[in-house]
Parts: C-alpha cells; structure tokens; sequence
C-alpha cells in the first residue's frame, strides 16, 4: 500500500487586507484569513502603512517598516 505525503509550506508570497482581515496566501496555495483584531497596530494603521509590507526570511515572517511589526508566519498558523 501506498501513502500521500504531503508537503506543506509555512512560507507567505502575498498578503492584502479588507476592511477586518489580513490575508495571507502560502507557497503551497493555502490561503490564510486573520482577524485584524488580533493585531492593534495593523488594525489602527492606514491603508498606505497596511501596504507598505515586505516578506522576511523567504516568506518565514511579515514586516511593516512604518509600524515597526513582524509577524511569523508559523505563529498565525498555530
């Protein structure tokens, strides 16, 4: 008999925002939905400073310059 393995990647290649959520679309074609809620800095923050993002660690973590946040990846999957 044989078994499917399935390979999963935590690492993030986009993220856009809505009015509530942060999205996060994973390397393996996962998409990832989070309340902006959780995060007080992303949630107060203006649309240019939401934008003004960049992938760390090949796409392990997420920074905002303006707003001076990262976030792991591996920690909003857990």
């Amino acid at each position: 008999m044989s078994t499917l393995t399935i390979m999963k990647s935590n690492n993030a290649v986009k993220v856009w925002f809505d009015d509530f959520k942060m999205f996060v679309s994973l390397e393996d074609g996962r998409e990832i939905a989070i309340p902006l809620e959780w995060f007080p800095k992303l949630r107060d923050a203006t649309k240019a400073q939401l934008d003004n993002w960049r992938l760390i660690g090949d796409g392990e973590g997420i920074h905002w310059q303006d707003l001076d946040e990262d976030i792991s990846v591996e920690a909003l999957l857990n």
